[in-house]
């Protein structure tokens, strides 16, 4: 694991030996592409599973059901974010932070008669479950400090049926159809399926030296900086972290140099759990 090598970089050719070995991988990124939207026309005929329409929620403004959760929009596509109840705003899950941080304007969606929310899963994969009410105002707490905007609830009273036969306590994405008052799942996918609702890795990918983390099939030299999800320090220097425990996860890191509030009011103390902190 090398810390950044200043005379890391690949070799200097003639502007006609690039434009040719880009076309080469162009052939292969429109190949990819393609099978990108035949996987989506795949997805587009799956068939999909009645869920309880009535599984109950905990939302703002108190309790309410999955299917209030629609705000009265057609198809709903739900974050199960991993919520670690009494864990300070340090502790939460990286992953989760990252993920969220991407999102933004929802009128793209909305226009398709979509609408996203955030369902927070209340289980600390170490602890177990928290009381289901404290554990979604510490919720509120981080999003307020994280700035977002996005509808945010608790999944917790129906976890154990909404996220049946999956790994309680791991991020899904998981998209649902309205049929009146009816509801059912069309899809879901967890781990780097997220990936879907992210820009920051994407557009690393585009780069030189990508990613730069540890599992990258990168030519010897290239610099490596550990995960971009979590950081042990923020601007300008983000010194990276190799292991858990340590660190915030990076996107928190502008919101504490604008002194925002990180107070969650949580109670736990030490490490939430081992290397495996963001599966």
């Amino acid at each position: 694991m090398s810390e950044n090598p200043s005379k890391a970089q690949p070799p200097v050719v003639d502007r006609a030996t690039f434009e040719q070995q880009l076309e080469g991988l162009r052939a292969r990124e429109k190949a990819h592409t393609r099978e990108g939207d035949a996987i989506a026309a795949a997805r587009r005929r799956l068939p999909m599973v009645e869920v309880a329409a009535d599984s109950p929620l905990l939302g703002p403004d108190g309790p309410m059901t999955l299917l209030d959760a629609f705000e009265g929009r057609r198809q709903m596509i739900a974050y199960y974010f991993m919520w670690w109840p009494g864990r300070p705003a340090a502790e939460q899950c990286e992953g989760c932070t990252w993920v969220m941080s991407h999102v933004g304007e929802l009128a793209y969606l909305h226009s398709r008669d979509i609408t996203f929310a955030v369902f927070c899963q209340g289980r600390n994969t170490a602890y177990g479950f928290g009381d289901a009410q404290t554990s979604y105002e510490e919720s509120l707490r981080y999003r307020a400090f994280m700035g977002w905007a996005m509808p945010w609830y608790s999944a917790q009273p129906s976890l154990e049926s909404l996220l049946v036969g999956r790994e309680l306590g791991l991020f899904h994405l998981v998209c649902y159809l309205r049929d009146d008052d009816r509801v059912f799942e069309t899809f879901w996918t967890k781990r780097r399926g997220a990936e879907a609702v992210d820009y920051s890795y994407a557009l690393m990918d585009l780069t030189v030296f990508g990613r730069q983390e540890g599992w990258e099939d990168s030519p010897a030299g290239w610099p490596r900086l550990g995960q971009a999800t979590r950081t042990l320090g923020g601007a300008p220097d983000w010194p990276p972290l190799w292991e858990w425990p340590g660190g915030r996860p990076t996107a928190q890191w502008p919101r504490v140099d604008a002194d925002r509030s990180d107070d969650l009011g949580a109670t736990g103390t030490g490490p939430a759990t081992g290397p495996d902190h963001c599966h």
